[in-house]
């Protein structure tokens, strides 16, 4: 059997948890839920930065292998008119 002072003891402590939840551990979460939001927004800014560095250097390197493989053309098609020119003696 319950003792009858047990009753109030425990109806005092249930209201005494529910205050020290709701003053200290209710800002708390409120606290880390917004470390977590900042975090997360850090993260996505570092991405974002990370994929606009990456399309760069993609656009740079498509460049690039338009420059070679346009000038290798180019210039395979001078060696054989160089071939193909009469000597200047």
């Amino acid at each position: 059997m319950i003792s009858p002072l047990l009753i109030p003891i425990l109806g005092i402590s249930c209201g005494l948890v529910a205050i020290f939840g709701g003053v200290f551990l209710k800002p708390w979460f409120a606290l880390q839920q917004r470390k977590m939001e900042l975090e997360a927004q850090m993260v996505a800014e570092k991405a974002a930065q990370y994929a606009a560095q990456t399309e760069r250097l993609e656009q740079r390197v498509r460049v690039l292998e338009r420059i070679v493989t346009d000038k290798g053309v180019d210039l395979a098609n001078e060696i054989e008119q160089l071939r193909d020119a009469p000597p200047l003696n």
